[in-house]
Formats: C-alpha cells, structure tokens, sequence
C-alpha cells in the first residue's frame, strides 16, 4: 500500500484479486499478443502472398508464439516515451523479441483490432466471473431460504405490519431478483462477439488490398480470428470500433445486480434493527468507535454504497453510446478507462460481500415470536370474525365491532404504552360469545403465513435448484472480504 499518492478503494479494499488481474495491463498486453498470432496465423491459413511467394511463413508465426507470454515491458515503455502511442510500442517490443516476424506484426489491423478485440475479451472474462459469483450468492440463498421456509415472521407493507409470512418466504424475494439478474447476463454473455478486424473505419479496405480484391477469402478473416479467440463470431459491421451500445448492456446487467443486491442489504438492515435477523459478527469487530455495545450492519451498508456506485456507472457508456459521431470518435477513451473497469470491480466487491453476509446470517426466532405474537390478535382478526359468524353471528355487526375493538386495542399500545389486549376486549364482547382460551388457541402463528413454505419448496424446486445443478461445476466458493 502506497501512503504517498492515491490508489484505488476498489483494488485496496474490496475486489478480489482474481476480478483485477483480468483487468490488469498483464491480462490487457498478453491478450494483444494473442490477437497479433491469431491475425498472423489467419493471413498466413488464407494464403496471403506477393508476387507469388507467401508473405508469412510458418517459422514467423512459431517465432511469435515462442514469445507470446514474455513480454518485454520495459522496452515497450520506453518505446511509448518517444511514439506517445501504446500499440505501436508493443508492436515494437514485440518485434524486437522476434525479429523475424517484425514486419509482420500487426499487418493491415489498426489500434482497435487489439484495443477493442481485448475489451470484448476482458469484459466476457470478467463477465464469467460475475456469473460465478452470483451463482454462489444463490445458492447460500436457496440454502438459508429452505432452512426457514417455515419460520413465521411479521410482513410489512409500507414498513407497517401486514399478514405474516416466512424468513425463508422472504428470502425467495431476494433469490428471485438474482434468477433475473442471472437471466440478462446469461443473454449478454452468451451474445457477447469480437470486432475482428474491419480497419479504420469498418469497411476492411486494408484486406482488400493485401488480398488483391479476394472477397471470398476477407470473408474468412473475421470468422478464423473469432473461433482462434474462443468466440462463436464478430460483429456484422462496425465503424472503427465495435458499438459502444455493447458496454452499455454489460453496465445495464451489472446494475441489475447491484439493484438486487441493494434491496437485499437494505432489508437485511432494516431486520437487524429490529433484531430478528443479524449480519455476521466478528468476535473482535468493533461497531463503534463511542458505543461498545454497538453492532452496525457495516457490510451490509457497504453493500448498498458499493451498489449505489455500480448504478450510477451504468450512466457513463450510456451517453458515451449515444455521443459516438459517425465511424468513431475518441472521447470513449478515457471514460472507458473508467467505468468499465471500476463497474467489474465495484460489483465483483458487492457479490463477495453478498456471498459473507448471506453464508453468516443469523435468525433470531424468539425476537421473531414476540414481534409477531403482539401484532398477531389484528392479523387474526378475520379468522375470528368467521368462527363468530359460525356461531350464529351478523357478519357485517361483528365487522363494525372488530373495527372498533381494533382501534381501542391499538391506542391503548401507541397512546398508553400497553399490551396488545384486543383478545381480552373481544372475549368481553357478548355478541362473539367466544372465550379468551378459545381465542388465544387460534393465535399459532403458522396458521397465518398462507402458502408460504408451500411456494418456498416450489420455487426452490421448480426454479432455482435446477439452475444450481446446471452450473454445479461454479459452486463451492467462499468469501474472503479485507474489511
């Protein structure tokens, strides 16, 4: 850790290490390094020739793999303080490595072929680590969901109390926002394809001239760089660069995440208020640096500020997207330097943090009892009306008294400070003609949380396990987060 300049929160204190070496320059330089073979190697398969004789041999392209992971990062480095330009100086050092095929390196490609081919081929790798990790995050869900499927809790609408539910109920809101998630990034990824090389501005003219108006042969070029790369095609067409409407989809399917994420850690921290449900604890941790007794839902507020962050990012290849002019223009640069980058990394933090709070969870179902024990006589109310009203009672009468009873019972808890004695004033109205024993009976909490381990086990069944077994190669991971 340097003390003398500015680094990077989001490398220092929360992505992995595996999140940033992809975008790492090692990742960024060795990936240039296999676009320049698989480019050499295609116009070497498609029989590039002058006057007859081939222009790359086989012996050039051996020499270029021989050399592909040793990189001469200090010559490079000081090749771009002359050239001010970073590919051609690695187009340098490259060929000071293998002299042979120095004229060959990089023939009839631009700066994109490498700048945009690796972009494509960074975000999908760190794309493919997102799904690993949201994978996870899923299963210690459907773990924690099926635990407490029939652990009845209060529900709240409007954050008032409502009809009761399950922990593990409430879960499934959590896991299913991720089904979606997983869904967008699974189309993302699974659409993800390279620029191949198009030239200056998309229209392959270079090629055209090195294979003397071959059009059949160009043809081949994109397709061969696609498939020596690991991906299905390229792009159709393109200006200079790919579409920035590209980044724009892999921002959008991080944001989502981060929006589920946030909601999760959101209700997580309004529950460890309440004290039924706690984020992890370490037995050292410090809450706060005044009150000792504290214990602060720290990593799950870091959940929502990272997430925050994650969200508004999205914004930048938006607008970079719709301010491209024409074929290209070079105010993405910098940007994408940017947000691309730090979204893969602000997100990578989040599902880590998710992954530890959602592994430690702990419930507290006595917390949980008594919260729902003093709401419960309201939520029974119905129940109550309909057994009076098998007794021979008025329903719309008994209606009208509940409602009333209802507001005395909830003034006396806001307004005096009392228990909730609504039990006790029906048993004393004469026209329900029920006991406080035979009321009391009917308030089991789990009569009243509706089909809520029933829609747990289908969900889990139906939907998520399937996913989980599909993608059981990604699972086993565990968290390890700095702070």
């Amino acid at each position: 850790m340097s003390t003398d300049r500015y680094e990077s929160p989001l490398s220092e204190r929360y992505a992995s290490k595996e999140m940033q070496y992809i975008f790492s320059p090692d990742m960024k330089f060795r990936t240039w390094r296999k676009l320049w073979i698989a480019l050499a190697e295609t116009e070497m398969e498609l029989g590039l020739s002058q006057n007859g004789k081939p222009v790359i041999t086989p012996e050039q392209v051996e020499e270029l793999r021989a050399h592909a992971e040793d990189i001469n990062y200090e010559v490079a480095k000081a090749r771009e303080k002359e050239v001010r330009h970073d590919v051609m100086s690695h187009v340098y050092a490259y060929g000071q490595q293998c002299p042979r095929a120095a004229g060959i390196i990089h023939l009839g490609a631009t700066s994109c072929y490498v700048g945009d081919n690796t972009d494509i081929i960074v975000m999908t790798e760190a794309l493919k680590l997102v799904k690993k990790k949201l994978i996870n995050v899923m299963a210690e869900l459907t773990a924690f969901a099926d635990k407490y499927k029939a652990q009845p809790t209060l529900a709240f609408t409007h954050f008032q109390p409502a009809q009761p539910t399950t922990v593990g109920k409430r879960a499934t809101l959590w896991l299913q926002e991720f089904c979606l998630d997983l869904e967008d990034l699974e189309h993302v990824l699974g659409s993800m394809k390279l620029l191949g090389s198009k030239g200056t501005t998309g229209t392959q003219a270079s090629f055209l001239e090195l294979f003397d108006g071959d059009q059949e042969t160009i043809d081949k070029i994109d397709p061969m760089i696609a498939a020596k790369m690991g991906f299905a095609e390229c792009y159709p067409v393109s200006g200079q660069t790919y579409s920035r409407k590209v980044d724009t989809r892999v921002a959008n399917v991080l944001a989502g995440i981060a929006a589920s994420a946030h909601k999760m850690s959101n209700d997580i921290r309004l529950l460890q208020h309440l004290k039924e449900v706690e984020e992890p604890f370490e037995k050292s941790q410090i809450g706060s640096s005044a009150m000792a007794y504290k214990r602060n839902p720290m990593r799950s507020e870091r959940i929502a500020s990272l997430s925050r962050y994650v969200m508004i990012d999205a914004l930048n290849p938006a607008i970079t997207s719709a301010t491209q002019w024409f074929e290209r223009t070079l105010d993405d640069s910098a940007n994408k330097r940017l947000s691309i980058p730090e979204a893969f990394l602000a997100i990578d933090g989040v599902l880590d943090l998710c992954l530890n709070v959602v592994d430690g969870l702990v419930v507290y179902p006595k917390v949980i009892e008594k919260h729902l024990r003093s709401e419960l006589p309201f939520m029974a109310t119905e129940n109550i009306m309909m057994d009076a009203v098998k007794r021979g009672g008025n329903r719309q009468e008994l209606h009208e008294r509940i409602r009333e009873l209802s507001m005395e019972a909830g003034y006396n808890v806001k307004a005096k400070g009392e228990d909730n004695n609504l039990l006790e004033l029906i048993a004393a109205d004469p026209s329900f003609g029920m006991t406080l024993e035979e009321l009391q009976e009917a308030m089991e909490p789990a009569r009243y949380v509706g089909r809520a381990r029933e829609q747990v086990d289908a969900f889990l069944s139906g939907v998520v396990r399937p996913i989980l077994e599909a993608h059981k190669e990604l699972l086993g991971m565990k968290a390890q987060i700095n702070v």
